[in-house]
């Protein structure tokens, strides 16, 4: 780390807590439903955070061989400092990123944590120091100065029928755009309202026929009659089975497909066995495999949490500081609205380890795209694919998150609109 950020005591920083956190009052709301006492552990320095109601009451400085605490937040004061500065770098930008790489700890009862973890990140963030002015990007959209009367944007809306699984389901999507059809996959629990910036991007819509549509339980897309009686879980085939035929209802010729997250696991998968039927797939934060790391989906499904809360808590860390603090939040307001059990059944397993060296990007174009931010699909996970497909391209997203299409949308198109020129130039 740098000379100023060696210079920088943890310890101080966060004995200056409270004056830091309850002057928020957005931040005290949010924590309004938390009171307790809790550990943090700077390095070998441990502290009592006494919180009433979400105000912090008390920092002390420990030890407390008989203090008796609720949950508690360890932390390596490598960690810390990372997590500390203005613009922390990536893998130590989030609570969740610095436990996957072993810096933090999370021990106690997690229920009050996963319960309240935007307010708690928020809070042990407090004492970041103030990035300089103009470090964030800004938004730039189709609406760029002040709105002197109706403004009507081009997407529309429709309902398509589909046979998935030998069950019928009202299936929502929306487009824009001519040419090229260009299908968008959502995040695991989001819906097509993700990819509203493409579809109001005249440089895009000129030449792409933009098309997002909500898989079946998410979105505006109802889950098939008879879910009452079963337990969501998304798997391989039923992803594939959902893009297929709706690619075949709509009758698109040769679409490029494009998927985030979840979706970009799968369009690896579309190119693995169906590479005849797409010109081009695009993967976002791709990978062929990703063990798990941390068991805290429950909190998503729980009857005594707001899983939409707690969903939102889970992914907030995984976008840049960067990125714009109105398409952060954006991104987070559609996971508070996701369906009990959604995020949870959408983590579906996968492994195409031993099946990606058989993509053939002579018949689909394979690009890939991940940012330096995601902690969960890092660029090295992604690297693995690049590396075993031959005519694959890899670019690396600079300040950029795993929400790529809507947490920066400004920045994202930068790295989008060169592959869609080239696939253009081609078809």
């Amino acid at each position: 780390m740098s000379d100023v950020i060696d210079a920088f005591d943890p310890v101080a920083a966060f004995m200056d807590l409270a004056a830091r956190a309850n002057d928020d009052e957005f931040l005290v709301h949010r924590g309004r439903f938390l009171t307790g006492d809790i550990l943090v552990e700077i390095g070998d320095v441990p502290f009592i955070v006494a919180i009433d109601k979400g105000k912090v009451a008390a920092v002390e400085r420990g030890p407390f061989p008989l203090r008796p605490w609720v949950f508690a937040v360890r932390g390596s004061e490598e960690g810390w400092r990372g997590f500390w500065q203005p613009i922390p770098p990536p893998q130590f930008h989030d609570i969740f990123a610095l436990v996957k790489h072993g810096h933090f700890r999370l021990e106690g009862d997690l229920h009050p944590f996963m319960a309240n973890l935007l307010y708690m990140k928020d809070l042990l963030a407090a004492p970041r120091q103030k990035p300089t002015v103009g470090s964030a990007e800004k938004t730039t959209g189709p609406i760029t100065g002040p709105i002197t009367g109706p403004i009507i944007e081009p997407i529309i809306g429709r309902y398509v029928h589909l046979d998935l699984g030998g069950r019928d389901n009202r299936i929502y999507f929306e487009e824009a755009g001519q040419g090229i059809p260009l299908v968008c996959l959502h995040t695991a629990a989001a819906d097509g309202r993700q990819y509203r910036h493409l579809m109001t991007d005249s440089a895009i819509t000129d030449n792409f026929r933009v098309i997002a549509f909500d898989l079946p339980w998410h979105g505006k897309s109802l889950p098939p009659a008879g879910w009452n009686h079963e337990i969501y879980q998304l798997t391989v085939d039923s992803y594939v089975e959902a893009i297929r035929r709706f690619c075949q209802a709509l009758e698109l010729d040769q679409p490029v497909v494009m998927g985030c997250s979840i979706g970009g696991r799968i369009v690896v998968k579309l190119a693995i066995d169906h590479a005849d039927e797409f010109r081009a797939v695009i993967g976002l934060e791709a990978s062929d495999y990703q063990p798990p790391w941390g068991d805290h989906g429950w909190a998503a499904h729980h009857p005594n949490i707001h899983g939409g809360e707690a969903s939102a808590g889970m992914v907030s860390g995984m976008m840049a500081p960067q990125s714009p603090e109105e398409t952060r939040w954006e991104t987070l307001w559609q996971y508070m609205q996701s369906g009990p059990g959604v995020f949870k059944g959408d983590r579906f397993p996968y492994d195409f380890r031993d099946q990606v060296a058989t993509i053939d990007t002579k018949i689909c174009q394979l690009f890939l795209l991940t940012g330096d931010y995601d902690f969960t699909v890092p660029p090295e996970t992604t690297q693995l694919i690049a590396d075993k497909v031959s005519g694959a391209e890899f670019t690396v997203m600079t300040e950029m998150g795993h929400f790529c299409i809507n947490e920066n949308p400004a920045r994202f198109r930068q790295y989008l609109l060169p592959i869609l020129d080239r696939i253009w130039a081609a078809g």
